[in-house]
């Protein structure tokens, strides 16, 4: 039997969202996944950045690849503004929506 090594390299999410559907999707499955986490969402707009083209996404935001890149890193504190451009650049907007009925918060 033949003890080869077997080569590996990290799974790059941005190699497999190949088209609008993808991304949509993988969006959608984020935000199910985990709705008010801000630093993850923030990755996942990176990650289909990078799958879009994060130099064009640039020139788009009037932000630099590199803020980008550090916004979206998903251990940063991106502004909401840099994430909002992001997002509009990508076809995306941010909204709000109301939570489900709870009792309501007491002034």
């Amino acid at each position: 039997m033949a003890t080869g090594k077997i080569k590996t390299r990290p799974w790059d999410v941005a190699e497999h969202l190949r088209d609008e559907a993808d991304i949509l999707a993988y969006i959608e499955a984020a935000q199910e996944e985990a709705p008010d986490d801000a630093a993850f969402m923030a990755k996942v707009l990176g990650e289909v950045a990078r799958a879009r083209n994060i130099s064009e996404l640039a020139r788009q935001t009037g932000i630099t690849r590199e803020t980008l890149y550090k916004a979206t890193r998903g251990d940063g504190n991106p502004t909401l503004d840099t994430v909002s451009k992001l997002a509009r650049a990508l076809g995306f907007r941010l909204t709000l929506q109301p939570l489900p009925a709870t009792t309501p918060a007491r002034r």
